[in-house]
């Protein structure tokens, strides 16, 4: 059974086609037990990724794709990376996905997916300036739960900083799969 039903999937349809400006490439990292939402976050890849044409997706086993996945820095599941494509070769802005993108970050992966492909942060002059004078690499983790409506926001400002900068990493955190890092940090 879909989990994007049909008038969502028609409508993606034509924002992809709107919106896609060079094609984009998911790269998710999974496996098949001990891991809650695995299964369901490979299928809303691969059910996104049947939408347009301009989007692909390369599954990978955590465990035996271990060097795939150290590559991306990815070090829990599911994981989501999502690349720009450019002549034929994937540009990996440090935008990640740590856990399932359902309810209000669901909206959330489709605005970055076009912020990806398009390859511009869309930030302000003020703050592509203040980026550009980084001197040591910055890594956001920004924790959801699918029920938080202020959240998509946040992930995606992390995200716009990450395209705009090889200095910073953004890292969507699902808190209730991650409830270890959401107490190691505080976050309720």
């Amino acid at each position: 059974m879909p989990l994007i039903s049909e008038s969502d999937a028609q409508h993606l349809r034509s924002e992809f086609e709107a919106n896609l400006v060079d094609p984009v490439k998911l790269v998710m990292f999974t496996q098949t037990v001990e891991c809650q939402f695995c299964a369901e976050t490979r299928q809303i890849v691969e059910e996104i990724t049947e939408l347009s044409d301009k989007i692909t997706s390369e599954i990978y086993n955590f465990v035996t794709d271990k060097p795939m996945a150290e590559m991306y820095g990815a070090d829990k599941i599911p994981a989501i990376a999502i690349l720009r494509v450019e002549d034929g070769e994937g540009i990996d802005y440090g935008v990640r996905y740590y856990g399932i993108p359902s309810g209000y970050e669901f909206t959330g992966i489709i605005e970055t997916i076009f912020d990806v492909s398009k390859g511009d942060s869309g930030l302000q002059e003020r703050t592509r300036a203040a980026l550009a004078e980084l001197t040591e690499s910055v890594h956001f983790q920004v924790f959801v739960t699918p029920t938080c409506p202020y959240c998509p926001q946040a992930v995606r400002l992390a995200h716009q900083f990450a395209i705009e900068s090889e200095m910073v990493r953004g890292d969507m955190v699902e808190a209730i799969e991650f409830p270890h890092l959401a107490n190691k940090y505080g976050v309720y």
